[in-house]
């Protein structure tokens, strides 16, 4: 049976997923973080694995455990494998972990073994259509990152990126922005309110944020935001883990997105529906970069129509949020040939490894 090995590789857990030449998959495993920014390639390799070696037992549940081993005694039991890895940001990077991933799985390195940043496995599905030369994948959690790719023989190479510099200074659309701008919206109501003598409108949402930080007045917000963050090794009683006073001020911030969804989508509230129109374009003025708006001519730059967006990260996995990025793209003239949201990257980079090299194995 031909098998197909993709990795995601995390500052959290490794996720490994073996498929057939179908692309379904007949086996997982998962071990410990694999960022290679904070690790040594030992280390790295340890995680990577213990991942890889119990994805492939469950995939041969049959076979004689003692037989599976890595580095592999004779032939790979792979075809091809694809690494997806946090911390892959430059050439010097990749080439750290690239041999000792090739002699953990008796892979040559070339097509068959790719070792790319973790972003490179969302852009997948433009291996596996068609009907798109171009990938654009769009990473929207607590953070975000626009990166743009086209096929290429035995992958994807990247094209451009924007975004991702952290919530100090961008992740438009992520969930920090969300709930940044909804304070600053939120304030800006009730300066207007002061200005005008006037009360502020009715708004689920606020009444959600004032019951979140525990005050009566807006002037108590202050406080909350700013106080300081807490110690590295708080003592912290039991049952109030997720107590503001116990969260960095990033966090405090970036926990609100909840909030503002519920009060958007469910309640119809029209402030919390104004603040995530106002994120979500944000993002799309990203997304827009890598399609040439405000650049001039460029072989890197691409038509929406020749493009699948891939879609990754908590925020953009809601239907209605994901809707209004995408709207706000059509409004500039970008309507995308396929839509993707990807909430498993290693199976997605695994079937699209047996689309890819499947026949070629047959």
């Amino acid at each position: 049976m031909s098998l197909y090995l993709s990795v995601d590789c995390g500052g959290t857990k490794t996720s490994a997923v073996v498929c057939d030449a179908s692309g379904t998959v007949v086996g997982r495993g998962s071990g410990g973080p694999s960022n290679i920014t904070y690790l040594t390639p030992d280390s790295f390799i340890a995680s990577v694995k213990v991942a890889i070696i119990s994805a492939l037992r469950a995939a041969l549940p049959s076979a004689d455990t003692t037989l599976i081993q890595l580095p592999p005694a004779d032939k790979s039991p792979f075809e091809a494998a694809w690494f997806g890895v946090s911390g892959a940001d430059s050439p010097i990077a990749i080439e750290k972990v690239a041999l000792p991933l090739s002699k953990l799985l008796g892979l040559p390195n070339g097509p068959r073994l790719s070792v790319t940043h973790d972003s490179h496995l969302l852009a997948a599905p433009v291996r596996m259509h068609s009907d798109v030369t171009h990938a654009i994948v769009v990473i929207a959690g607590t953070g975000s990152v626009s990166v743009s790719f086209k096929e290429v023989e035995g992958g994807v190479e990247e094209l451009g990126r924007v975004g991702g510099w952290g919530w100090l200074l961008g992740d438009e659309g992520s969930g920090f922005e969300v709930g940044r701008e909804t304070l600053r919206h939120i304030l800006t109501e009730f300066d207007k309110a002061s200005v005008t003598a006037s009360t502020v409108p009715k708004s689920s949402l606020i009444n959600a944020i004032f019951e979140k930080f525990e005050i009566a007045n807006i002037m108590e917000i202050f406080t909350k935001i700013y106080f300081q963050d807490p110690d590295p090794a708080p003592k912290v009683v039991p049952g109030e883990e997720k107590a503001l006073r116990n969260l960095a001020r990033e966090k405090r911030i970036s926990s609100l997105p909840r909030l503002v969804f519920k009060a958007a989508f469910e309640d119809g509230d029209l402030l919390a529906l104004k603040i995530l129109k106002t994120t979500a374009g944000n993002l799309a003025s990203q997304i827009a970069i890598l399609l040439g708006d405000g650049s001039g001519p460029s072989p890197r730059i691409f038509k929406a129509t020749d493009t699948v967006i891939s879609f990754g990260g908590s925020l953009v996995g809601v239907d209605a949020y994901r809707d209004l990025i995408l709207d706000d793209l059509a409004q500039r003239g970008h309507v995308f040939r396929r839509v993707v949201f990807i909430d498993d990257a290693a199976a997605v980079g695994g079937a699209a490894l047996a689309a890819a090299f499947g026949a070629k194995s047959t």
